[in-house]
């Protein structure tokens, strides 16, 4: 989308904001729950499934006169595979553009090995650095808030720490308004009613892979990919749409299809749904598995996930 060619004051006289926040933390620590409430819409696929998120998604909030674009991007861990290198090297990569960076971790799972990790390599970022405890309504002891709040902040030395709860809400509006505040003045580079910068083919295939996850969270890797091979509006109104999920394996296809192709239409009519409330109209999900054996070695798939290619 062109950036937008409003001024930079609003009818009121006051400056508009615009910002870049960089969303990064662990894996599982809410942080796609976390951008979909902060922006009020789902952008963002979520799941019980590590490394959901692969490249970096950018969820576009309003608040006030500020315009606040977050980066939402995948777990950080320690990195085996070449997708593992790839996801974790466009995470860091989703700093580069930001104004601000927020740091989400998991309140009920404490400061791991891997979260230390984290907070050493953002300790050398320069640049506004806001801490957030997610999911503190699954944190009985409530003492224990604090105590960990104090153990990050001497760790990072953060601006700011909120505690919030992303899947109930609570926090949210005080992380939002806080952030209008630090965002810099500037034009906003998106209109007022845009909610994300990804294209709708590349949202309604991630809604596939999310409906994918729901029912077959244990049996699949993560590295099941779907694309949209094609779009047809149609004269009622509706469209038509085509998708292929690719796995690594013969079984994994049999897996997806499930007996007498069971599996694969409650996957179909999940999506389904979930394209149709996006789009705001009627769709026909035509969805087909194929094997694609060794695509973690073939830079095109990279490309089309948005990710960089790492050599080795």
């Amino acid at each position: 989308m062109s950036e937008s060619s409003l001024p930079p004051e609003t009818t009121e006289g006051e400056k508009r904001r615009c910002g870049f926040v960089a969303v990064i933390g662990p894996t599982n620590a809410g942080k796609s729950t976390l951008v979909n409430a902060l922006v009020g819409a789902k952008v963002a696929i979520v799941s019980h499934k590590v490394q959901t998120t692969r490249a970096p998604i950018r969820g576009i909030a309003m608040e006030g006169n500020s315009q606040i674009v977050f980066i939402d991007t995948a777990g950080i861990f320690n990195p085996k595979r070449r997708l593992d290198r790839a996801m974790v090297e466009a995470a860091w990569g989703g700093l580069e553009d930001a104004d601000a960076a927020l740091l989400v971790l998991d309140a009920a799972a404490g400061l791991s090995d891997d979260v230390a990790g984290i907070i050493e390599r953002l300790g050398s970022v320069r640049m506004p650095k806001i801490a957030v405890l997610n999911k503190i309504d699954r944190v009985e002891e409530k003492p224990k808030l604090l105590e960990l709040a104090k153990s990050l902040g001497d760790r990072l030395s953060p601006d700011r720490v909120f505690m919030v709860s992303a899947l109930e809400g609570q926090g949210v509006r005080d992380l939002r308004t806080y952030l209008a505040d630090l965002v810099p003045e500037g034009p906003w580079h998106y209109a007022e009613d845009d909610v994300t910068d990804v294209p709708m083919r590349t949202q309604a295939a991630e809604m596939t892979r999310e409906s994918i996850y729901r029912f077959l969270h244990q049996e699949l890797p993560y590295t099941t990919t779907v694309e949209t091979t094609d779009w047809k509006d149609l004269k009622d109104g509706s469209a038509r749409i085509e998708q292929t999920i690719y796995v690594e394996r013969d079984g994994q296809k049999k897996i997806v299809l499930g007996k007498g192709g069971e599996t694969i239409k409650k996957i179909s009519s999940a999506a389904r749904r979930a394209i149709e409330e996006m789009a705001g109209h009627r769709v026909h999900l035509f969805l087909f598995v194929k094997v694609r054996e060794n695509w973690e070695s073939d830079p095109e798939r990279y490309r089309e996930m948005g990710l960089p290619f790492p050599k080795s």
